[in-house]
């Protein structure tokens, strides 16, 4: 989980169109951000298993 001051930064519009950051929405996460469903790749795998995002599923071979 990224600090409470860190999100906030990452919410206010930078100086330069280049400095701004994406987040997680959920928990703060820069790294693995995926910008259709603005979460990290763990938050989208914990929400998509429990079905909460529309139109994923989990693909079984």
């Amino acid at each position: 989980m990224a600090k409470t001051s860190v999100k906030a930064r990452a919410l206010k519009k930078p100086k330069f169109k280049t400095r701004a950051v994406n987040r997680c929405f959920k928990c703060g996460r820069s790294r693995g951000y995926m910008g259709d469903f603005g979460l990290c790749r763990i938050c989208f795998r914990e929400l998509a298993n429990e079905g909460r995002i529309p139109g994923v599923k989990k693909s079984s071979w």
